[in-house]
């Protein structure tokens, strides 16, 4: 039996090895740490996507790292490489932080978004099913009409990044893989699906930050009826708050503007649910905009809050 079972986790190995090509010649300009990219990471449910995984300074097999997965994977580490030439500054940020020991030491599991399905991949899926039946018929006929493809993957994407990348991560770096080592970060629409990641599966996560989280679920406008949708998703499944974490932000411009307005209903359904100041953050960040050059003036907050020591 102990062979048979083995031979059987050495298979398991193999397949999940199985056509990855690790690089480290990739052109990114770092502050700290190196990246090792997997180009096309394979994977059934989702569109194969790259993969960055960021180490820190000294990155040692003789420790444990904690794990944060974060969205947008290219828009990053190296504003030379962005479409608009702005970048989050993780490199510079994580590495601070953990020199300073402000943070556990830990590892950034970056996979790229393709931008024609981003919105595809990063909409909490299951939320759509809150929508009354009329609304959604209404939606379905405006995005036809203008060429909008709603199909959703949101459930692939997280199972991609549960089922098979986070797998891989376990096995081929020296990590924690307890989910109280194991959290998730994004903005936007990355915020959405981090509010999901940890909803969908709080025995893998144990906590999530979610910046300029776009509520609106779309284009903004009167009569949306995905914001109510999304918040009814959010009330019954809620992770448990005894053993999680969550943090939101937003700011006041650009399309954060729009964004203020449902901090009470945040706060409502986190504290109903028995979160409170100690695991649990919504916070307002007065004159931000929507960009990355916003979000990494406030990363370390963020980043202290999910990974602090």
């Amino acid at each position: 039996m102990t062979a048979l079972m083995s031979c059987q986790t050495q298979e398991k190995k193999e397949k999940i090895n199985l056509d990855i090509t690790v690089k480290t010649d990739h052109g990114i300009q770092l502050g700290s740490g190196s990246i090792q990219r997997i180009d096309s990471f394979p994977s059934k449910n989702i569109v194969p996507r790259t993969v960055d995984i960021w180490l820190p300074d000294g990155y040692s097999k003789d420790k444990k790292y904690a794990v944060l997965y974060m969205h947008d994977g290219q828009m990053l580490f190296d504003a030379n490489t962005t479409w608009n030439k702005q970048e989050w500054k993780v490199d510079e940020f994580a590495g601070q932080l953990q020199k300073e020991g402000k943070t556990k030491d830990f590892i950034v599991v970056a996979p790229h978004n393709i931008s024609r399905i981003r919105w595809n991949d990063y909409f909490p899926a299951k939320a759509f099913d809150y929508i009354p039946k009329v609304a959604k018929d209404s939606l379905q006929s405006m995005a036809k009409k203008n060429n909008f493809d709603t199909t959703m993957n949101a459930d692939g994407y997280l199972k991609f990044l549960t089922k098979e990348l986070k797998p891989y991560i376990d096995q081929n770096y020296s990590v924690h893989t307890d989910k109280a080592n194991t959290v998730v970060s994004g903005s936007s629409m990355g915020g959405l699906i981090s509010m999901y990641a940890i909803s969908e599966y709080p025995d893998v996560f144990g906590a999530a930050a979610c910046i300029s989280t776009h509520w609106p679920g779309a284009g903004v406008y009167e009569g949306n009826p995905m914001p109510e949708a999304i918040f009814a998703y959010m009330k019954e499944h809620t992770p448990p708050s005894k053993d999680h974490r969550l943090y939101f932000d937003y700011g006041t411009k650009t399309l954060d503007q729009f964004y203020p307005q449902y901090a009470e209903t945040v706060n409502k359904i986190y504290t109903d649910n028995g979160y409170d100041s100690t695991n649990f953050v919504n916070r307002l960040f007065e004159g931000a905009d929507h960009s990355e050059n916003s979000w990494n003036q406030r990363l370390d907050i963020s980043f202290i809050f999910l990974l602090g020591k």
